[in-house]
């Protein structure tokens, strides 16, 4: 047997590492902008009904999947079904992929954190991240940027500090100290937004519903998307987040506290940011619509520029709005990185030391030497793309076909596990949900994306960049999920 399993000291650890990992860069950077692009006020409704048919039904199954059979997920699944262990590893190299590029943007908003005292991007602020930061190369090169080195060095340094913690003095107390200083920062960031003059005129165009964006599918398609991303499931995280956990924790109402919460730090990203981007139109004097921007493109180049035109109260506003950035990044990179720490953990019976050094180590050297160089916004951008879109919904795709379709026998199995212990019981509509709707959301999630790579490409990169750093991504993953299934591990004498 493999050492004792770590566990979380209570319920509400869990429930804060949870809210930890599924509040990260994506609610305040992508919500805000896929709510408007998609119908505004209007896309509540699809938002929300994707969070019921397939958000937290996706989000109960990693919980007891991951609680009933006690391991990340290769471990978890293969306890399920013998054959399922490489669907865990598939999860397990795309958190890996992720982990390697998420510490890059993080290092963007510690940098920018530091750069909003006295706003030193100045007035352009497109020239400032592109060519004066990132220095961006047009063309492949391994040239390396010192303050680039830095950051990413900086980052690691914390991230591992927090991971050799282990769950109880790592994971559960950074987010004990940073889901509070998150909320109360980004509290005092929206409360300074909507009293801007011309925060209305955002809050209107944040709210105001579309209804004709509803009869589109691709309205619906972005609200399954982004639920998916948003609330960290299906990719392995929640899987082993619930690994910790003592055998009779209520799974349902803590996934209902962890959605609930997630989507009310969107919200609230939402009306923050809108109301800054109201106050933009106002004061340049063309519609908020001209200054919406999406991604990376809405953090660090337009929101700087909003700062500026602010005087001193600029500097509180940068401050707190890159600080929060941080800390929701970080907590979401060690919910990323503690997925593969702890498969390794289970499969070879490594400490958690020796785990967190050749992972979190191993991870830290190939994020440094490819994201410190003058490609990093490019390397990101096209990872992200195929990581996500690819990697993730792949994931989850399998992972509830395996059980839902191809191992039916297995639904009451997690059904009767869940209701002896949650107060809130599912059944044949949580069912239903898992066995119809989400993987078909999914699938054609899937197929629309792949479709579009095909014929289009991505981003407008040269073919072969697309191929190493989009496909080469997907095929890694695929011959990590294919070939650990075949090395015989410490705990494979186990069951």
């Amino acid at each position: 047997m493999s050492a004792q399993r770590e566990s979380w000291s209570a319920r509400s650890g869990f429930i804060l590492a949870a809210i930890g990992s599924a509040v990260g860069l994506g609610n305040i950077w992508r919500f805000p902008y896929v709510s408007y692009e998609n119908g505004g006020g209007a896309f509540f409704l699809p938002y929300l009904i994707a969070l019921a048919t397939a958000g937290f039904p996706l989000l109960f199954l990693d919980y007891v999947v991951g609680q009933k059979y006690k391991g990340a997920p290769p471990t978890a699944y293969r306890r399920l079904v013998k054959s399922a262990e490489g669907i865990g590893w598939w999860q397990v190299a795309v958190c890996t992929i992720i982990g390697i590029y998420y510490a890059s943007v993080l290092s963007w908003a510690g940098n920018y954190t530091l750069f909003a005292f006295g706003q030193q991007w100045g007035e352009d602020t497109e020239n400032f991240f592109f060519n004066t930061y990132l220095q961006n190369a047009s063309e492949l090169t391994l040239t390396y940027s010192s303050q680039l080195l830095t950051g990413l060095v900086i980052v690691w340094a914390l991230i591992l500090f927090i991971l050799y913690g282990g769950i109880q003095k790592g994971v559960e107390l950074s987010n004990k100290i940073f889901i509070p200083l998150l909320v109360v920062m980004f509290g005092i960031l929206v409360a300074r937004a909507v009293m801007l003059p011309g925060a209305t005129l955002g809050l209107e165009t944040f709210f105001a519903p579309n209804w004709e964006k509803m009869a589109d599918p691709k309205v619906w398609l972005a609200a399954y998307g982004h639920v998916f991303f948003s609330m960290s499931i299906g990719f392995g995280i929640m899987v082993t987040y619930a690994s910790y956990l003592n055998r009779n924790a209520n799974l349902t109402a803590s996934g209902l506290v962890v959605g609930f919460a997630n989507s009310s730090f969107e919200l609230l990203a939402g009306i923050g940011i809108f109301s800054v981007l109201g106050f933009m139109a106002q004061a340049s004097g063309v519609p908020v619509a001209e200054v919406v921007k999406g991604g990376i493109g809405l953090a660090f180049i337009a929101f700087p520029k909003i700062i500026s035109t602010m005087g001193d109260a600029g500097n509180l506003v940068g401050i707190l709005f890159f600080g929060s950035l941080f800390i929701a990044g970080a907590t979401s990179m060690v919910s990323i990185l503690q997925v593969p720490i702890s498969a390794v953990q289970d499969k070879f019976g490594w400490s958690k030391n020796q785990a967190v050094t050749i992972v979190g180590v191993g991870s830290a050297v190939i994020s440094i030497a490819l994201f410190a160089t003058q490609n990093a916004i490019t390397f990101v951008d096209i990872i992200d793309n195929f990581a996500n879109n690819i990697g993730i919904v792949l994931g989850a795709i399998l992972s509830i076909v395996w059980v839902t379709w191809f191992n039916r026998e297995k639904l009451p199995v997690l059904i009767n596990h869940i209701n002896a212990i949650s107060s809130m019981k599912v059944g044949a509509v949580w069912s239903f949900m898992l066995t119809v709707v989400t993987p078909a959301a999914l699938i054609v999630t899937l197929g629309l994306t792949l479709k579009s790579l095909a014929t289009e490409g991505y981003g407008g990169y040269p073919a072969s960049v697309q191929l190493i750093f989009g496909w080469g991504v997907v095929i890694v993953c695929a011959i990590i999920a294919l070939l650990l299934p075949r090395i015989k591990g410490h705990s494979s004498h186990e069951e």
